[in-house]
């Protein structure tokens, strides 16, 4: 069988883990990348893959089987998605949980209106922290589910501020509150606040003529990634961002402590956990698998939207399920 043929659109931190992950896989093969940026300036690590401008897309639809969409979710996905389910075979990493069933929606329609595959909200959170919700929470009927992430960076809230007027470049990490984490980890079952278990760093560099207090007003208040947390914002300058802020770790873990027996005396604690040097390029080896996955789909009819909680798990693995069956179960 040839090759799953892979494109690329949008060619930042997640753009580039995803031509590394592409490497990693020999069934898969990546065919071109796409940006806004001019072409001339990108450098792909893969020999012979040529780079082109995103107007030029819409060319390569009879020659890319999937294509993995690169961009923030904040301003990019949001519009970006259902635009190019229309066209082709998609994966993205939308991860703004609060819009995720409205962006749904949104990609489900413009994919089944022409017979696309998509496949929405891939990563680890959203993601495999959402698979092991489901597992957890299933296995686990009378219980508390927790979710904490970090310490790390956040690519998306990270995105979130480099796209507000008068940054010039920004780093968010998400820090787990520890006597939170503490608490949980003993089973206890404490409710929180999403203001009680995170705390959110922002480091800021402004353009030479931003309004500082406008942007912090903007990052404190923002919907759906500060709004909820206490955040802090340090404002530094471009040469400190770059000479301590580069490295992109990330992590963190879903927690569901629960309880059976007649009375509720035995206690259980389901916990899935991940500690990662780089959260692009870990993420981007998720949204690849997932792409293996869309193709299957689109090759069997499955048209329209999906999310990880529909996948078959086998649908991931590059093995056939012959020799899943044989060796991992």
């Amino acid at each position: 069988m040839s090759n799953i043929k892979i494109g690329i659109l949008g060619y930042g931190n997640l753009g580039r883990g995803v031509e590394l992950a592409i490497s990693h896989n020999p069934d898969l093969e990546l065919t071109a990348i796409f940006t806004r940026r001019d072409p001339s300036d990108i450098r792909p690590l893969t020999s012979n893959v040529e780079v082109y401008n995103i107007k030029e897309v819409l060319n390569f639809k009879d020659r890319i089987d999937v294509m993995i969409l690169c961009g923030g979710s904040s301003t990019d996905l949001i519009s970006q998605s259902p635009a190019f389910a229309s066209h082709f075979n998609i994966v993205d990493s939308f991860d703004t949980h609060a819009r995720i069933a409205e962006h749904f929606v949104s990609v489900n329609n413009s994919a089944l209106e022409t017979s696309h595959s998509a496949l929405i909200s891939a990563g680890w959170d959203p993601g495999l922290f959402s698979i092991n919700r489901l597992f957890s929470e299933a296995i686990l009927t009378t219980g508390i589910s927790y979710t904490f992430w970090g310490k790390g960076v956040s690519q998306g809230h990270s995105d979130a501020l480099r796209r507000i007027e008068g940054v010039s470049n920004a780093i968010q990490y998400t820090v787990p509150i520890e006597a939170a984490v503490d608490e949980v980890r003993r089973g206890t079952h404490p409710t929180y606040t999403p203001r009680e278990m995170h705390t959110r760093e922002c480091f800021v560099s402004l353009k030479p003529d931003a309004d500082e207090q406008k942007v912090y007003s903007e990052i404190v208040n923002m919907p759906n990634y500060f709004s909820d947390y206490n955040t802090n914002v340090h404002f530094v300058s471009d040469d400190e961002l770059a000479q301590h802020h580069t490295a992109m770790p990330h992590g963190g873990f879903v927690q569901r402590s629960g309880k059976t027996g007649a009375n509720e005396e035995n206690n259980h604690i389901y916990e899935f956990s991940l500690k990662l040097d780089s959260n692009p390029e870990f993420t981007a080896n998720v949204l690849v698998c997932y792409a293996r996955a869309v193709y299957r789909l689109a090759s069997e009819g499955f048209y329209g939207a999906k999310t990880v909680l529909e996948i078959p798990p086998c649908y991931l693995s590059a093995q056939p399920i012959e020799a899943l069956r044989a060796e991992l179960l």
